[in-house]
C-alpha cells in the first residue's frame, strides 16, 4: 500500500528524531504533498539550514512530491470541520486530502491525528 508523509515526518527524518525509521518501512510508494514539502522548507529556513535538505530527504526516502490540484484544495477545504477541534493547519489538511484521494496510509507524528473520525487509515512514527 502506498503511504503519504506529513510534514512532522520528513521532519523527524531530516533531524533525526525518535520514530524517523519508521519513515523507511513503506517502501517505494511514498508520496509528500507539494504543501507539506512547503511546510518543512519553511521549518529548514527557520533554522538557516539548506532547504536543498528537503529534496535529499526525499531522495533517500524514495517519496514523491505530489502537486497540489484543484481536486485536493476542495477536499481539503472539506476537512476544516471534522478537523478543526483539533486543531489541524492547512498542511495537515492537505496531507489527508492526498491520502484520501490515492487510497494511502497517512503518516504522521502528530498524536492527535488518531481521533480523527475519516475514511483514512493514520499511523503514527512514535
Amino acid at each position: 500500500m502506498s503511504a503519504v508523509l506529513d510534514a512532522s515526518v520528513v521532519l523527524a527524518v531530516i533531524f533525526t528524531e525518535p520514530g524517523a525509521e519508521r519513515a523507511h518501512e513503506y517502501g517505494p510508494d511514498i508520496m509528500v504533498s507539494a504543501v507539506n514539502m512547503a511546510e518543512v522548507a519553511s521549518r529548514l529556513v527557520d533554522r538557516r539550514i539548506a532547504i536543498d535538505v528537503v529534496t535529499q530527504c526525499l531522495i533517500q526516502l524514495g517519496a514523491s512530491t505530489v502537486p497540489f490540484d484543484a481536486e485536493q484544495a476542495l477536499l481539503a477545504g472539506a476537512l476544516r470541520e471534522p478537523t478543526k477541534k483539533l486543531g489541524l493547519s492547512m498542511g495537515d489538511r492537505a496531507c489527508l486530502a492526498l491520502a484520501m484521494r490515492e487510497g494511502a496510509v497517512v503518516v504522521t507524528a502528530d498524536k492527535a491525528w488518531k481521533k480523527l473520525a475519516l475514511d483514512v487509515q493514520i499511523e503514527l512514527i512514535r
